[in-house]
């Protein structure tokens, strides 16, 4: 693997922000973490492959 891998989201920035834009904080509590996982997951398959974030 070239490049590393991809750990996760800061989820307080995400929660703030959520909050920011008016969205109730139980409903990000309850869909940030499966969003993370996928994501995560996916940016890691791209980096594997070698080719980055673009």
């Amino acid at each position: 693997m070239s490049g590393g891998s991809f750990l996760g989201w800061d989820m307080t920035a995400a929660l703030q922000l959520g909050a920011a834009l008016g969205l109730s904080p139980l409903i990000l509590a309850e869909l940030l973490p499966p969003i993370e996982a996928v994501m995560v997951r996916k940016i890691n398959e791209h980096l594997q492959a070698g080719s980055g974030l673009t």
